[in-house]
């Protein structure tokens, strides 16, 4: 998404509370990045999750004098900057903050904080939702990255929003006729995404499973793993587009606000078998582009499995699906914003 404003703003700087070139492997060299004072602490980069209190004191300090509209990029504390009366704040909103309202418990244990501090955690948490209320109220526009999201941007900060799809590169994905005897998990491996579902429902089946990403949980995962379970760690974007392409199919148990995960898997013109819930009931079309299984748990996800037959479904309508994501898509309704 910051991609993408980029190439429609080239000249806008980027604010961001810390910038780590490698960690996005340099493809905003060139732009003018300007950090705040979090930059200079040590390990920040790497441990940004260590000093959630000091963040809302960080973005508040940027200055935006000199702008009439700026953007923000909110899964968090983006949308608190303070802006002059007359600027135009617009906030691309990918969530109300996870960790602070829905299931707020279960975001922290996915973060790997060591038991003695998660007892400390409850009464900081108050503190950053009394200051995320308040900042949402400093947003002028809203815009949800799916219908999901704008119902719990509703919810926790009674405002109105608009939809804009997040872009997917489609361009990036191709078909093949070549196909393998796997299934496909993809993401970073944390708790939420429910990759220890997906393992046990496939040590039960017997069935093969390869996961491409690295996380906290890779250790637990690898432990209760069956030997038809393969850990792909991290692959090149080549790698993975070769892998979803070949895939009987993506499994996605988890619920996300949007999810680019079964775009990028529709794009490559695999089916997806996916949670019905959050911003991929918006994406997948049931029947045609994927099917869904309708509670979290084993017995549900292995009947889906079982039933499934991958043949039937046609690679061009997939792909077709996931063309109405496509980033030339996310671009054309931000410019027609401005107009």
């Amino acid at each position: 998404m910051l991609q993408a404003l980029c190439s429609i703003f080239p000249n806008a700087p980027i604010y961001t509370l810390m910038y780590d070139r490698s960690a996005t492997g340099g493809i905003f060299d060139g732009k003018e990045i300007r950090t705040s004072f979090l930059q200079t602490f040590p390990f920040a980069r790497k441990h940004h999750h260590v000093f959630p209190l000091l963040m809302p004191l960080g973005i508040e300090q940027f200055d935006f004098s000199e702008f009439d509209v700026v953007l923000s990029i909110s899964a968090s504390f983006a949308k608190g900057i303070i802006t002059k009366p007359s600027t135009r704040h617009i906030c691309l909103c990918l969530t109300p903050t996870r960790f602070l309202w829905d299931n707020s418990q279960k975001f922290i244990d996915g973060f790997g904080y060591p038991s003695f501090i998660k007892k400390l955690i409850p009464p900081f948490l108050t503190y950053l939702r009394i200051w995320d209320r308040e900042a949402a109220y400093r947003v002028d526009e809203f815009w949800a990255i799916s219908k999901f999201v704008q119902e719990r941007i509703r919810k926790y900060y009674n405002a109105d929003s608009r939809i804009v799809y997040p872009p997917v590169n489609i361009s990036k994905f191709n078909l093949s006729e070549e196909r393998g005897d796997y299934y496909l998990m993809v993401g970073r491996l944390v708790s939420y995404k429910r990759f220890d579902l997906a393992i046990s429902v496939f040590n039960k089946l017997g069935y093969k499973l390869k996961i491409a990403g690295v996380g906290p949980e890779m250790k637990r995962l690898k432990k209760i793993a069956g030997n038809k379970i393969e850990f792909l760690g991290l692959i090149s974007d080549e790698e993975l587009a070769s892998y979803y392409a070949k895939c009987q199919a993506l499994i996605f148990p988890q619920e996300e606000d949007f999810g680019i995960v079964p775009l990028e898997a529709m794009a490559s013109g695999r089916p997806v078998i996916a949670f019905r819930g959050g911003g991929a009931s918006e994406t997948i079309i049931d029947g045609k582009t994927g099917v869904f299984f309708d509670e979290q748990n084993e017995g549900s996800l292995l009947e889906t499995i079982k039933n499934f037959k991958s043949d039937a479904y046609d690679p061009d309508v997939c792909r077709s699906q996931a063309q109405k994501f496509d980033i030339g898509r996310f671009k054309e309704a931000i410019i027609e914003s401005f107009r």
